[in-house]
């Protein structure tokens, strides 16, 4: 038998969840059961990608803690996975049973909110746990909690043993008779591929790209492109150059309605700035010309910018903080 554990927290250290989930993987490897645990905090970016992971369960664990109001984005994330990209012939035989503790407010919604999905994706529902737990200490050191949590992993076990049947929902009824959704019509595998797609940052940035490039080109052949300046912002950069011992890096600033990317070479004391390309890229930058120009003025610094998400870099975040060392805009 094997159990997947989706946990949707944020893994905090006094996190309730992750305590609760500690005693249940106990009890069911002692059972010898199969637990395999997936932190969704760590997983943010192949959450598309996890429901290929149902293929050889048995039953999950769906586990979440309430901080402030619902269930959280990453669980959420999980639930729209499986509903886009899940195989709902698999789920259909999978037992499931909601963790949800809370530290503020509505562990009971949270509860109801994770067995309503389940059944709407075409699961089978376990009875699960909920809680207020304000201070992780005082679960820690009641036994009668603790006899709690046990028992209802060796209940979960025991259902998914004797596979015992569940009364029909009418979740799946009214799913089934009023809801409106498209239907994509892909075969599980279609699907699964998909998912891979999705959660494939290079896969899409790619896709950008070629969009972006196509979009220049059909403005070039439409004749709506104008002579670009070539001088603009260069003069500011270089009066605001103020070389650092020692540092030397390559930056290259592409900005979206510039054709050609921004160069910032840097070299001790030297500094190249121009329009083009070539020549060492340490960081990449792409940001609209607002942007730019609001940190040319002093209005805000690179850091702020990336911070607050109105630019995207890649590269090194030490030397993208270094860049606003050596072009102080917003000191006179």
């Amino acid at each position: 038998m094997q159990i997947n554990i989706y946990y949707g927290g944020r893994g905090l250290m006094d996190d309730p969840t992750l305590f609760v989930l500690k005693k249940m993987k106990e009890v069911l490897e002692e059972l010898r059961v199969t637990v395999e645990i997936f932190h969704l905090y760590e997983q943010k970016n192949s959450i598309p990608t996890l429901p290929q992971t149902l293929k050889n369960a048995d039953g999950v664990i769906l586990a979440t803690t309430i901080e402030w109001y619902g269930i959280g984005g990453y669980m959420q994330q999980f639930l729209d996975a499986c509903w886009l990209y899940g195989d709902k012939e698999r789920i259909s035989r999978i037992y499931m049973c909601p963790i949800v503790m809370s530290t503020t407010y509505g562990e009971q919604e949270g509860k109801l909110q994770l067995a309503t999905a389940w059944e709407i994706l075409g699961g089978l529902p376990c009875s699960g746990l909920c809680g207020y737990i304000a201070d992780t200490s005082l679960l820690e050191e009641n036994g009668d909690y603790i006899r709690i949590i046990e028992k209802n992993a060796e209940n979960l076990y025991r259902t998914i043993n004797q596979k015992m049947p569940c009364l029909p929902a009418s979740n799946q009824a009214v799913k089934q008779k009023v809801a409106i959704t498209k239907s994509i019509n892909f075969t599980p595998q279609e699907s699964e591929q998909l998912s891979q797609y999705v959660s494939d940052d290079t896969y899409v940035q790619r896709q950008k790209a070629d969009i972006q490039e196509l979009a220049s080109l059909f403005r070039d052949m439409m004749g709506t492109s104008e002579k670009e300046d070539t001088s603009e912002f260069v003069e500011e950069i270089r009066q605001h150059f103020v070389p650092q011992p020692g540092f030397s890096a390559g930056f290259k600033v592409v900005i979206e309605e510039k054709k050609k990317p921004l160069i910032i070479a840097i070299d001790g004391a030297n500094l190249d700035c121009y329009y083009g390309e070539g020549g060492r890229v340490d960081v990449e930058i792409q940001l609209d010309r607002a942007s730019f120009a609001d940190i040319i003025s002093g209005r805000t610094s690179f850091q702020t910018s990336f911070m607050a998400g109105d630019m995207k870099m890649k590269g090194d975040f030490k030397i993208l903080r270094s860049l606003d060392q050596v072009l102080p805009f917003g000191v006179e």
